[in-house]
């Protein structure tokens, strides 16, 4: 409950009036309402923002920080202000533009440096920091805001009051930082919230009771002033932004969230089925990230108590002490592959003896990303082995319980005792293996008791050979046996003193399987099935240096699917998935011997060929086509993907596989961009072409700073009286060295870059900036991309610039292509009623060009059709081309909207307009483009004709 204490002077003097409530008697109750609305949505998408930013990758972590900072300054803000505006004690004159505008920038600034600060000192004294830190900000801003108010008298504030609403500010702060960093729960964050709401109304209605409005009949402030009105569009614009913002975040988190999702749901139908085995993952720092079954029945912990654990908690105090969780990490990492045992312990205490694998992997892009483990509980093998070692006189019962095979030889390779597991392995009957059997005859009975047909005496032979040579290693050695049934067996040998060897076999079928599973994973793309970039590029370089060999060719195709965003956004990502997978399969299919197939991401794909003629690799190109133009069919829905391929060829092109696959790429992009081009071949020109443009778009970067762009303009009149109704701004580029640089050259650059929207917002702020200066209210028309009217701040640059320049908005036209509404038209078009909203005219430019200019025209009120140019130069030979300009002058009239035609060069072109009753043309018939300059400004404004 806040107050306000009214002080009027009488004939007697100062008269105290008693305390208004401020909520009930000079509040607009709705407003208030709103205010808290916006207070409680901004309080939990901080919460949200913040523990996504937690959460999230290091690389990443400052993108989310900066986007819950501004969530949270542009919402503390507008609450305030929503409150302000429902607060009407009859007197406020308006709001003092600077002020306002610095009580925005601190809230963002402590919001930056408080959330910075909490995440990286999430205990309680670095959130408590945090708190001051926001709380001091959040404060800041209030009063500062209330200082921009200006009417006539001014606020005297009491001193409690105001540490009052500070300590209000700051207080709950801090327990909601400490939940938000320190707790993941539902109940944590909306009780976060609360705190985050309870916090921001207690500071604004304990300030405003610690004020005291004292009028004097005088107005204060400047001139820069915001009226009640205009500062509820301008906080209606800032919270849609903020709005837009925060669903830009939330999409970004749900993106994440399925990416996670399905990877947990690929790796547990992976390795969740494996009950004997211990199958989960460890991030770079060794801590557990995955968690199976078969690690619960071994360890003994459940997954949510296991996740989060460093792998040194699985180990003994004894390799604790001598550092051995972080040596076997090191090894994975160094070798890709560590295999160790030793004693384990679990939840309980208990130990056991552990066979371990630790695998490390990496991503598509040859990144380290952590390691896979495989522990197997061996402890009945180690027991089995010691009482083998001691030959004590429960021999017999150590034999009969162990889970391998087991055989014992002499000296001679005559075998001493056997186990009735080895019998079991190969399906035989017990006493099958008998002491006396040299050490051949048992691996042929082996043998024959699998495939008696297969076991040929040569294939005996070579099995003795190969057991032999393992057992002559020093200590002893092992061996993968694979089996006609698809089993795998696992044969160590071990020698013992004086002569002999104990031979031990083992059925790791499942163990290698996971095993498989998890190469399969690390080699191979997880939606499609076939091969990643890493196994791309290894077979590729075997293929290469077979070619080199036997001097034949290798083809390296780039492929990459037309207008697959469009799928996505037409039909949703489980559409586009289906096409993936459905082409995964084709390609897969298709593949004959000397030919692979592999996805890189997205919907770039890449193949090779080793061929020795050309009507071989025409013959891989036509199956890749035929495999692209096919449809993909699911229900109702019917997309034909279709793709760009581009080839380069070894060693023609390169005899590097690097630079194989780049000029791939290059030809690729090519037949992307080229109409009716679906395939195109390696040229040298590629490179040339491409690093011109990579150094283009590197001296684009410093064009505006050092002063090389400049804008011309050019003339537009009204056809019926010749007078001059404005100026297109037109951008020209003077290079040091390349000298005039052509539009149509460093424009298409710019988009690709991404440099457009900074050079693009620096001729819109200098075109307003020199229109504002001239001498007739004429109104300039600027072109605008469409990777400027992709951006969500458009809106919010062009206001800016606005009230930067003066200019007002009726005299500033921005020119769109409908090439540059189709990309994301519902987008596009959102972002123009915004812009529209302002005042600002709207202009469809190169009209008539477009395949669905009808349409877009129907979608959006445009406020004149600009005529493209082609028509009106063709129209002196072109019944067609006249025919259409009749024909958009009467759409132009029937819709109401002005047309302005283009490319005016000759009198008998401006008779033909007026003939036909066109309202506008610009051309070189009324004048070149050039700058307006001090001299020109004078002549103008002397003669306006």
């Amino acid at each position: 409950m806040c107050a306000i204490i009214l002080l009027r002077a009488d004939p007697e003097g100062v008269v105290l009036y008693w305390l208004y409530y401020c909520i009930r008697d000079d509040h607009d109750l709705r407003l208030v309402v709103l205010a808290g609305l916006l207070c409680l949505g901004t309080s939990l998408a901080t919460v949200l923002l913040l523990r996504n930013a937690q959460s999230a990758k290091p690389i990443n972590r400052a993108r989310w920080v900066a986007t819950a900072a501004i969530a949270t300054g542009i919402g503390v803000w507008a609450t305030h202000f929503v409150a302000m505006l429902g607060y009407d004690p009859g007197i406020v004159a308006g709001y003092a533009m600077p002020l306002t505008a610095l009580s925005l920038a601190i809230v963002l600034a402590s919001a930056g440096g408080a959330f910075t600060l909490a995440l990286a000192r999430p205990g309680v004294a670095g959130t408590a920091m945090a708190a001051a830190l926001l709380g001091g900000g959040i404060a800041a801003m209030h009063y500062t805001g209330m200082m921009a108010v200006q009417f006539p008298g001014f606020f005297r504030f009491d001193p409690a009051g105001v540490a009052a609403s500070i300590a209000f500010a700051t207080l709950p702060l801090a327990p909601a930082l400490y939940l938000t960093v320190t707790r993941r729960s539902e109940a944590s964050a909306l009780g976060a919230g609360t705190l985050l709401v309870a916090a921001i109304l207690l500071l604004h209605f304990t300030g405003m009771a610690s004020l005291t409005v004292v009028p004097n009949g005088t107005a204060t402030g400047t001139s820069m002033l915001l009226s009640p009105m205009n500062l509820g569009t301008l906080v209606g614009v800032v919270a849609s932004g903020l709005l837009a913002l925060l669903g830009t975040a939330a999409h970004s988190a749900a993106r994440a969230r399925r990416t996670i999702d399905a990877r947990d749901r690929e790796f547990a139908a992976l390795v969740h089925g494996v009950k004997d085995c211990a199958i989960y993952m460890v991030d770079a720092a060794g801590y557990v990230i995955t968690w199976n079954s078969g690690a619960q029945n071994l360890k003994g912990y459940t997954e949510e108590e296991a996740i989060g654990l460093p792998i040194a908690h699985f180990y003994t105090d004894e390799d604790l002490a001598c550092g051995a969780p972080e040596a076997a990490l090191a090894a994975a990492a160094a070798n890709g592959t560590h295999r160790t045992e030793g004693w384990r312990r679990g939840k309980d205490g208990s130990r056991f003896w552990a066979h371990v694998l630790i695998e490390a992997l990496h991503d598509a892009e040859g990144k380290f990303i952590g390691y896979a483990k495989i522990t197997r509980d061996m402890t009945q093998f180690k027991l089995d082995q010691e009482r083998l070692s001691a030959l004590t006189g429960n021999l017999d019962a150590a034999l009969a319980n162990m889970h391998q095979g087991l055989c014992l030889f002499d000296a001679e390779g005559r075998l001493i005792l056997t186990n009735n597991r080895l019998a079991q392995i190969y399906g035989l009957a017990p006493g099958a293996f008998h002491a006396g059997m040299s050490f051949d005859d048992v691996v042929a009975c082996s043998l024959q008791a699998l495939d008696a047909e297969g076991a040929t005496p040569a294939l005996i032979a070579d099995r003795v050979q190969r057991n032999r040579t393992c057992m002559e290693q020093p200590g002893g050695g092992t061996l993968l046996a694979p089996q006609t049934d698809g089993r795998t067996l696992f044969i160590a040998h071990h020698p013992m003193a004086g002569g002999g060897f104990v031979t031990t076999v083992e059925d790791i079928t499942e163990r290698r399987l996971a095993e498989q599973r998890i190469e399969h994973m690390a080699l191979h793309d997880a939606l499609t099935g076939l091969p990643n970039r890493a196994h791309f590029n290894e077979m590729l370089d075997i293929a290469l240096l077979s070619a080199a060999r036997d001097a034949t060719r290798v083809a390296v195709i780039g492929v990459d699917l037309d207008r697959f965003k469009e799928i996505n956004d037409h039909h949703g990502h489980a559409a586009g998935d289906l096409v993936l997978r459905e082409l995964g399969t084709r390609f897969k299919e298709m593949l004959e011997e000397g030919e692979f197939f592999a996805r890189f991401g997205g919907d770039e794909f890449s193949a090779f060929k080793s061929y020795s003629t050309e009507a071989d690799l025409t013959e891989f190109v036509l199956r890749i086509e035929a495999a692209l133009a096919a449809p993909v069919a699911q229900g109702n829905l019917t997309i034909i993907p279709g793709g760009s391929l581009g080839i380069a060829v070894f060693p023609t092109d390169s005899t590097t596989r690097e630079q194989l696959v780049n000029n791939a790429d290059l030809a690729m992009y090519r037949a992307k961009g080229t109409l009716g081009q679906s395939t195109c071949f390696y040229e040298p020109g590629m490179d040339e072409t491409a690093r011109a443009r990579r150094h283009m778009a590197n001296e684009l970067r410093e064009a505006v700073a050092r002063h090389e762009m400049l804008l011309v303009y050019q003339v537009q009149r009204a056809i019926p009286d010749n007078t001059i109704i404005g100026y297109e701004a037109l951008l020209r580029w003077h290079h040091p060295e390349l000298g005039w640089i052509s539009p149509a050259e460093f424009i298409p650059v710019a988009e690709e870059s991404g440099d457009i929207v900074r050079i693009g917002e620096w001729v819109l702020r200098t075109a307003c900036m020199e229109a504002a200066t001239w001498p007739q209210p004429w109104r300039v028309a600027v072109n605008l991309s469409a990777v400027q009217l992709m951006h969500v701040d458009l809106p919010g640059l062009v206001t800016q610039v606005l009230l930067e320049s003066g200019l007002p908005a009726s005299r500033l036209e921005l020119e769109i292509t409908e090439s540059a509404v189709i990309g994301d038209k519902l987008r596009a078009l959102h972002v123009l009623r915004q812009i529209k909203a302002l005042g600002v005219a709207i202009a469809i430019d190169d009209f008539g060009t477009g395949y669905s200019s009808l349409d877009t025209l129907n979608s959006f009120p445009f406020d004149k059709i600009k005529i493209d140019r082609s028509f009106l130069i063709e129209s002196s030979g072109s019944e067609r081309a006249r025919a259409i300009i009749r024909a958009v002058l009467a759409l132009g009239k029937s819709l109401d909207v002005p047309v302005l035609a283009e490319g005016l060069e000759s009198a008998d072109q401006l008779d033909l307009l007026r003939a036909e009753g066109c309202d506008e043309a610009q051309g070189f018939f009324f004048g070149r483009p050039g700058a307006l300059d001090a001299e020109e400004i004078a002549r103008l404004a002397g003669a306006v004709q």
